[in-house]
């Protein structure tokens, strides 16, 4: 089993939820940490805080652990979920 846990600043907890279902998952928890299982693999959002860079200037950062059985199944999810988090500045 591979595991690693990720830190996603700026992106909503039911956005990062919704990734995960888009891959295949299926919400197991309603509340932290909020599980999503997959076939050979899952994920969970652990955490949510917000840090200030200034006084006004502040961002949502959440925890997410992925884990799959092995480390190809674990980059793949991690490339595929990653691609789904993506901002494009403009």
């Amino acid at each position: 089993m591979a595991a690693i846990d990720l830190e996603f600043r700026g992106i909503s907890i039911e956005h990062l939820g919704m990734y995960f279902k888009e891959l295949g998952a299926k919400q197991i928890t309603d509340s932290f940490p909020f599980v999503y299982e997959g076939e050979g693999w899952s994920g969970q959002i652990l955490s949510e805080a917000e840090i200030s860079f200034t006084a006004t200037f502040k961002v949502i950062t959440i925890q997410v652990r992925f884990i799959a059985d092995d480390e190809d199944g674990l980059k793949l999810l991690i490339k595929n979920y990653r691609y789904k988090t993506t901002r494009i500045g403009g």
